[in-house]
């Protein structure tokens, strides 16, 4: 027709839409869902999107941070902010008091991000939470990429990826027996570059620590590692000081810094459109354990 406009769509705009449908499918379906959040960048956008997926009312279901107890402070302190600045019901599940209650032990290498999957499935069953969000996407790791949206988890929280149910033309399937859970991952089509994006787009502050600062860092397998007290000097290696940022954030103990200058939104966007390597891969030390590192903590029950 002569003189009609063509309607289109921005990239950045689609992923939002699609994962705000996703988050009202899950109240539609289920009935006590939960949002995780640890204050890291991923779950930061996630709160966001509940923001706009249910306004002007409040966000309908509680937030949960699994809190291994070697967090950076920066990060639990922006958590705590975001929280009492929405009005949000936030939810511990404290690896330090599972492991005073004897629900776990300390692991040898000091890396608590293993037993962080049994203070979980146990807070998922106090709590009788039926859907869990998550922030995983599938640019982040080789078995998260082969995860659903909708990833169906038995009574033991267990997940297998040979298992998985169709998803055609966005219709997700929630269904469920009593005991049984759905993970639920808003994010798995968007890239490491879209989140940083919708940041900037949306002026979402994020804990400093994403940006580029200067840390006393040891370097390990060629990775840089905060000096902190979750993380000391082995014999032979000496602490200096770096600039440096973090591209994720998990357990202190074992989430490493890469060397950085970009200070602002802008500059971290250039860097990570220039990246080859993903987040996961650059920082965390705990998924280079094995080959299947991850899969294997994904079945056992874990994100």
């Amino acid at each position: 027709m002569s003189g009609a406009q063509t309607y289109r769509v921005s990239h950045l705009a689609a992923l939002e839409a699609e994962s705000i449908f996703i988050m009202r499918e899950v109240v539609a379906e289920l009935e006590r869902p939960v949002l995780l959040f640890s204050g890291g960048k991923d779950s930061i956008v996630m709160l966001r999107l509940a923001e706009k997926a249910f306004a002007p009312a409040r966000i309908p279901f509680p937030v949960m941070h699994v809190d291994t107890g070697h967090n950076f402070p920066e990060v639990l302190a922006y958590r705590d902010t975001r929280v009492a600045d929405l009005g949000l019901h936030l939810v511990v599940a404290s690896v330090p008091e599972a492991l005073e209650a004897g629900l776990v032990r300390e692991p040898a290498d000091g890396s608590r991000n293993r037993i962080q999957t049994p203070v979980l499935l146990a807070a998922v069953e106090k709590y009788r939470f039926d859907a869990l969000f998550g922030g995983a996407r599938r640019d982040e790791e080789k078995a998260r990429a082969k995860e659903r949206v909708f990833s169906f988890r038995d009574d033991f929280g267990q997940w297998d990826p040979k298992n998985q149910r169709p998803e055609l033309w966005s219709l997700y399937n929630g269904r469920h027996h009593p005991g049984e859970s759905i993970r639920v991952f808003p994010l798995s089509n968007w890239t490491e570059l879209d989140v940083w994006h919708y940041i900037a787009a949306e002026g979402l502050a994020l804990p400093e620590i994403y940006y580029a600062h200067e840390r006393e860092v040891i370097e390990r397998d060629g990775m840089l590692y905060a000096v902190n007290e979750f993380f000391t000097a082995r014999a032979g290696e000496t602490a200096f000081t770096e600039t440096v940022r973090y591209r994720t954030v998990g357990d202190a103990s074992c989430t490493a810094a890469v060397r950085s200058t970009a200070d602002s939104v802008e500059k971290v966007i250039e860097e990570v459109a220039a990246t080859r390597i993903t987040e996961r891969g650059a920082t965390r030390g705990d998924d280079r354990v094995s080959e299947a590192a991850m899969e294997d903590r994904k079945r056992e029950g874990y994100f």
